[in-house]
């Protein structure tokens, strides 16, 4: 008896223990009983195999021996013995297998102690699977809180939302234009009072050149002079002007332009001579 076929033994008993596992009862002891013929039996047969494996195993290493100090085979040779193997092979799993040991006891004890090793395996997987529940459980619980507390945030959103909406729709059309006209009212007086300081404050620091004379020097006689206008008046011009026509903003300066004060207009970027015309000047646009 060869390796293959003590292999095909193995899995014929493996089989008829498959066979003998339904009939088995659950709980099973670990000390089985088992009669001393039975194991004497078993242990000549686990013997004489041991012994058949030595065979065996001095056979394989005497026929590697030679194959690898014969080198003179030729290729069809090899082939050939190639192809017996292999239907060799072909017969031996096509033979049904024997049991290694007929005894019933023997099969029994085998049996029991499968069945035990199985129950432990089990009982392990059992145990993995209960822990894996207990933790599955956690994190259900866990998601379902937090799942609880998105919901209360998503209502208070959409309650936060459904307000906003109806204060929207009670902003009106008419209450935005009434708070626009509000606004612009707003801005008109602000403007009127920063033009009132302006005048005020050119009156008070840049007055007539007639005037400014007749302040210093009381007692000297005056001289006829043309009518002269006065800074604001020559800042409202220019303003006016660039606001009113853009695309023409100069301005021609005649004799009511007093010349030290277009000079310092000019000397300090508020106003701006044509390239072309020194006598036409325009504003800086400062609202651009």
């Amino acid at each position: 008896m060869d390796a293959d076929e003590l292999l095909q033994q193995t899995k014929a008993l493996a089989k008829h223990m498959s066979v003998y596992q339904p009939s088995l009862a659950p709980d099973i002891t670990s000390n089985a009983a088992v009669s001393e013929s039975a194991l004497e039996e078993l242990l000549s047969e686990c013997e004489e195999k041991w012994k058949e494996l030595e065979e065996l195993q001095n056979k394989l290493t005497l026929t590697e021996t030679d194959t690898l100090e014969d080198t003179g085979y030729e290729f069809s040779q090899l082939m050939t013995h190639v192809k017996a193997l292999t239907a060799e092979l072909n017969q031996w799993q096509k033979k049904e297998p024997e049991l290694l040991s007929k005894n019933n006891d023997v099969l029994v004890a085998v049996g029991k102690e499968e069945l035990q090793r199985v129950n432990k395996e089990l009982e392990m997987v059992l145990s993995c699977c209960q822990t894996k529940n207990e933790k599955l459980n956690k994190d259900l619980k866990s998601e379902q809180k937090w799942l609880e507390e998105q919901e209360e945030l998503l209502k208070a959103v959409t309650d936060k939302a459904a307000e906003l909406q109806n204060e929207v729709m009670e902003f009106s059309e008419s209450r935005a234009m009434q708070e626009l006209k509000v606004k612009i009212n707003k801005v008109i007086a602000y403007r009127e009072k920063l033009l009132e300081n302006l005048g005020e404050f050119i009156e008070e620091h840049f007055p007539l050149p007639q005037q400014q004379r007749n302040a210093s020097k009381k007692n000297v006689p005056q001289e006829p002079t043309a009518d002269l206008i006065s800074l604001h008046e020559i800042l409202e011009l220019l303003m006016n002007k660039i606001l009113q026509t853009p695309h023409e903003p100069y301005l021609t300066i005649d004799n009511t332009f007093w010349p030290p004060y277009v000079e310092m207009l000019l000397r300090y970027g508020v106003a701006l001579r044509h390239p072309e015309d020194p006598n036409r000047i325009r504003m800086e646009a400062f609202h651009q």
